[in-house]
């Protein structure tokens, strides 16, 4: 690989390393106190420690801008503009729910983000498939545990009616 495509594909990596990075860090944001509110839920028997999900998220977001980044290098964003749309708006509706659950405590609204997230990892997922086998495999495990989390959204909800209004 040439010296200059090299470098187009070291700074394509690190924008979508920033761009997938940025909106962990606005979900993070409203997540601050999420520790203690969440342990002062009623939660199932099923569900995972708050240390958990930092491990957690962070591996998927790796994986994800990966994913964006595998589909970008095949032709850049112009060719894969409806998958790399879809990738963003779902990254939107991913840092949107930890502010509707954790920073507004508002269960259904979030409950309803969380679904929408699903449609749209699962659209961007075969999207990326088309493009690129792999940068769709990279987001099934992002999928798997966003059906995961809607789950316990909205078994949490269900349970915390007062504290999840």
């Amino acid at each position: 690989m040439a010296a200059p495509q090299l470098t187009k594909q070291i700074v394509g990596l690190a924008g979508w390393l920033v761009i997938t990075t940025a909106a962990a860090a606005i979900g993070a944001v409203a997540s601050v106190e999420a520790g203690a509110f969440y342990t002062g839920l009623v939660l199932p028997v099923w569900a995972p420690p708050p240390w958990l999900f930092g491990p957690v998220w962070t591996v998927l977001y790796l994986g994800i801008a990966i994913a964006a980044w595998l589909v970008w290098r095949v032709n850049g964003f112009a060719a894969a503009r409806t998958a790399l749309c879809l990738f963003l708006a779902q990254l939107v509706l991913n840092a949107l729910w930890s502010w509707l659950f954790f920073g507004w405590h508002l269960g259904a609204l979030a409950f309803v983000d969380i679904l929408l997230l699903w449609v749209l990892i699962a659209a961007t997922l075969v999207s990326f498939w088309r493009i690129r086998a792999l940068a769709g495999w990279l987001l099934v495990p992002y999928l798997l545990w966003v059906s995961f989390a809607a789950v316990l959204n909205y078994t949490v909800w269900q349970l915390n009616p007062g504290a999840l209004g």
